[in-house]
């Protein structure tokens, strides 16, 4: 089973929830960016997390077996890693399968799909449950045409991959929504459109037509209406910043707000290339950014000071935002420095 992952059609059969996370075997807290998103974003749904015994990351929730998490009523088990590649851990499949059998249907958005998968396919069809996999594009995207869209565009983009430009996206599309602007979140990953419910899933779309999917994500819209973009890697990644520059084009947003982890100081995974400023990350964004829309602007610096103890994070906040001009803050923190956030992205 595929999902439209454009159709906002409330007649599409939803997602088998409430889910079980499955952590795989991580041992980084930021390749289970997909089960932390979904405990922080749509708890509601998340009963308890599973993982293989090689991984040490843990969400916090309670650790449910396949069997324990259905009597519990869960309904399907979302594998909540996001691994370098989108594959499918063959240390997985042995508990993957034991969640099938133990009622569970399968939901991933991985690009190694589960219908894929010989050992999944047949387990599946043995226990007559479902695999979903949600990272799949639509049919009969466009090439982009480059033509200025009405309506108004925020997106996020980064120093590096997993370090919050999702979480951001979310928090100023709510906020936005709480001052009474018409904003909506759009999705251009996994774990977003398994919050969302629906989205472009980026890094799946074939390279020549990613600025034509990033078009189709966010379409004209009234002048006042916001879409508030998820951002994918980044224009400095060295595997994945071809999806970081169609997005940018193809979005054609009017603000950008560029998302840093304090104190990360190399990309992840990548130890030999060290992360770029902040300084340059405006510079370049912007610089790629006017190709399609010239009036492009960054509003601030949206920060991951999840590393930091409260005191130490509103005292590395403050002297960014003295020291680059404009507006620091950390979502989740929140507080006076978000709210002045949200308030330049307005601007």
């Amino acid at each position: 089973m595929q999902i439209n992952p454009l159709t906002r059609d409330t007649s599409i059969e939803p997602l088998p929830s409430p889910y079980l996370l499955f952590l795989g075997d991580a041992t980084e807290p930021g390749f289970a960016k997909t089960a932390f998103g979904l405990r922080d974003w749509a708890p509601e749904r998340c009963l308890g997390e599973w993982s293989t015994n090689a991984a040490t990351v843990t969400t916090g929730l309670p650790r449910l077996t396949p069997k324990e998490a259905r009597m519990r009523g869960a309904r399907g088990l979302v594998i909540g890693v996001a691994s370098i590649g989108g594959a499918i851990g063959a240390s997985w499949i042995p508990h993957l399968v034991e969640a099938l059998e133990a009622g569970l249907d399968l939901v991933s958005g991985m690009h190694h799909r589960l219908t894929d998968v010989p050992q999944l396919a047949a387990a599946a069809e043995r226990c007559g449950r479902k695999l979903v996999d949600v990272r799949v594009p639509p049919p009969n995207i466009p090439i982009a045409c480059g033509r200025k869209r009405s309506g108004k565009r925020l997106l996020t983009v980064g120093t590096d991959c997993a370090l919050g430009k999702k979480y951001t996206a979310l928090a100023i599309a709510k906020a936005f929504t709480a001052k009474g602007v018409d904003a909506d979140f759009r999705a251009t990953g996994q774990t977003g459109i398994l919050i969302a419910g629906s989205g472009m899933p980026m890094d799946a779309v074939i390279s020549d037509f990613g600025a034509g999917a990033a078009e189709m994500l966010s379409p004209d819209a009234a002048p006042t209406h916001w879409d508030v973009v998820e951002g994918q890697g980044s224009l400095f990644h060295p595997a994945y910043a071809g999806v970081s520059l169609g997005l940018l084009h193809g979005s054609q947003p009017d603000v950008i707000v560029v998302c840093h982890e304090a104190g990360r100081t190399e990309m992840m995974g990548y130890p030999s290339y060290p992360l770029p400023s902040i300084e340059d990350t405006i510079s370049l964004n912007l610089r790629l950014g006017a190709r399609t829309n010239a009036a492009i602007r960054c509003a601030g610096v949206s920060a991951n000071t999840s590393r930091l103890d409260e005191a130490a994070a509103r005292e590395w906040l403050a002297r960014e935002s003295a020291r680059l001009g404009m507006p620091v803050a950390d979502p989740i923190r929140g507080g006076e420095e978000f709210e002045k956030l949200v308030a330049a992205c307005l601007s």
